[in-house]
């Protein structure tokens, strides 16, 4: 039995509840002390400059998923779950992000991570480029390169760096260092031999070209970085893709002092680098995707957690008395939702919670800007009425469709999970029948509307999560562009205003300018 199938136990919470259920004056008090924190926010602003910014992406990461992971995680501890609260739902500001694209009402990650990082909207399957681009056109994107803040941050003098439970080169963590109009484009093999001629390179060997300014890259994908003709370290089956002989992975390290930079490939080397003594960390954990959080252990080599990456990166980059950029992103939520799979979708949201802890833990709120936000949604569902502590990932507890079987709360409109039930040749037009189905069982598909091969991302709003420097500017409904600005502007990236004390008085509405002028002042009229 999965460690991950809510126990019967909750059948018994919720006869239990009846005995312990807040009253008037619980929710009253409640009320008014969230109330009073709104009324006192205005004079504890934090506009300070952001030395630091430390991004967290979940991709896929919709509103559901988020409520779905609190209610997973409150259970997983032996409670209701639905009065949980995940770290970041404890940030100052909240704000909406309104994720279409400049040509699609649901977006591909490539051309939303275009949107975030580099504050422009992108057309569909393409990153680092703005409208111009077209997909698989090379010759749409000459002149149509756009930089991320991550780009903008090492200009500025910062430490950069990025982790990534995906490939380093898939869509996301790519538009931080590439501009491509087709995403698939990972290594020199992928691009036809005429959009080549034109002179697009691909992804990979942009992380050579653009990505060696970074000081940390951590995640998947050697594959993409190593030729055909070398062995994987970790399966002895398994080759690189590259066809041009290149070894990417060599090329980047070659960019960096050899006395202070590490490359690590497994959880022992991870472990030993020791941030004190590096200054440049590349670490490659799978030759494609890194596993799902609850996969890892089955990992011989050994892979790092996403927090512990995140604690790592953050251990390397804060040495930089200039301030550093960090963006992390819980890429296998998204893999999970494609394959109607909630119950790993939710543990490695999860998992990014626990990253997202360990950087509060290991940042001031004062200087360092945290965001986390989603690039798009997906199309799980969470709905019927079930009762208090019902399981999240079992079934409706209080009655069956009018089919006569039973359903789960959590569903998707498309997806593998969309199958209906056959007979010994065709489809009886059934659904599947889940009567003694551990529905909580890691490996169980939820049921969908639509059969689909990958269920699709969705197209509604996103949250955005923000505590630190410049916070409150997230504030409403916003462009998913805007989020870029924002963290521009926090750190005077290209909004210098901002650097002027003048103009950015610090948290307590000090401001030093001013009272040193006052000083001056006051002792030239005395004497």
């Amino acid at each position: 039995m999965s460690p991950y199938f809510i126990k019967p136990k909750f059948m018994l919470l919720r006869v239990q509840l009846a005995d312990r259920l807040p009253d008037a004056t619980f929710w009253n008090d409640q009320a008014k002390q969230t109330l009073q924190s709104a009324l006192n926010r205005e004079r504890t602003l934090n506009k300070n400059v952001a030395k630091n910014v430390v991004f967290f992406l979940g991709d896929g990461m919709g509103v559901s998923t988020v409520t779905a992971a609190r209610i997973l995680k409150g259970q997983n501890m032996g409670n209701p779950g639905e009065e949980t609260v995940l770290k970041w739902e404890e940030f100052s500001s909240v704000a909406l992000s309104k994720t279409y694209g400049v040509d699609k009402q649901v977006v591909s990650s490539g051309s939303s991570a275009t949107a975030f990082f580099c504050g422009v909207k992108a057309n569909n399957n393409m990153f680092g480029l703005d409208s111009r681009g077209r997909d698989g056109d090379c010759a749409s994107s000459i002149g149509a390169a756009v930089d991320s803040f991550l780009i903008l941050a090492h200009r500025a003098g910062k430490s950069t760096g990025f982790a990534t439970t995906s490939r380093v080169t898939h869509a996301t963590p790519a538009a931080l260092y590439a501009h491509t109009p087709k995403r698939s484009w990972e290594n020199d093999g992928d691009i036809p031999t005429e959009e080549a001629a034109k002179g697009c390179t691909d992804i990979g060997a942009q992380l050579v070209e653009n990505g060696h300014v970074f000081d940390v890259v951590l995640g998947g994908g050697r594959r993409e970085l190593t030729d055909t003709n070398e062995t994987d370290p970790e399966y002895p089956d398994e080759v690189g893709q590259r066809t041009d002989g290149r070894n990417i992975i060599e090329e980047w390290m070659g960019k960096k002092a050899a006395d202070r930079t590490k490359y690590v490939w497994n959880l022992e080397q991870f472990n030993n680098a020791d941030p004190a003594e590096t200054d440049a960390l590349l670490g490659l954990f799978e030759p494609s995707h890194m596993h799902f959080e609850v996969d890892r252990a089955g990992d011989e080599a050994g892979e790092p957690s996403i927090a512990e990456m995140t604690a790592k990166a953050i251990k390397i980059l804060q040495k930089d008395p200039h301030g550093y950029f960090l963006v992390i992103e819980g890429a296998r939520i998204d893999h999970a939702h494609h394959g109607s799979n909630a119950a790993r979708a939710l543990t490695d949201t999860l998992a990014m919670e626990e990253a997202v802890i360990k950087a509060m833990e290991l940042t001031n709120e004062e200087d360092t800007l945290v965001i986390v936000t989603a690039d798009h949604s997906h199309t799980m569902s969470f709905g019927a009425y079930p009762l208090r502590g019902n399981p999240i990932l079992g079934l409706y507890d209080d009655g069956e469709g009018s089919d006569g079987m039973p359903y789960t709360t959590l569903n998707y409109a498309d997806g593998p999970g969309g199958e209906i039930e056959r007979d010994s040749y065709n489809a009886v037009g059934r659904r599947r029948n889940l009567t003694n189905v551990n529905t909580g069982d890691i490996d169980f598909k939820q049921s969908a509307i639509v059969p689909r091969s990958s269920e699709s991302h969705a197209g509604e709003d996103v949250a955005i999560y923000a505590n630190g420097p410049m916070a409150h500017l997230f504030h409403g409904v916003h462009e998913q562009n805007y989020i870029a600005h924002v963290v521009r502007y926090a750190a005077c990236l290209d909004y210098k205003e901002h650097c002027d004390m003048s103009s950015a008085p610090s948290r307590h509405g000090f401001n030093l300018r001013l009272i040193l002028v006052t000083v001056f002042l006051s002792v030239r009229f005395w004497i």
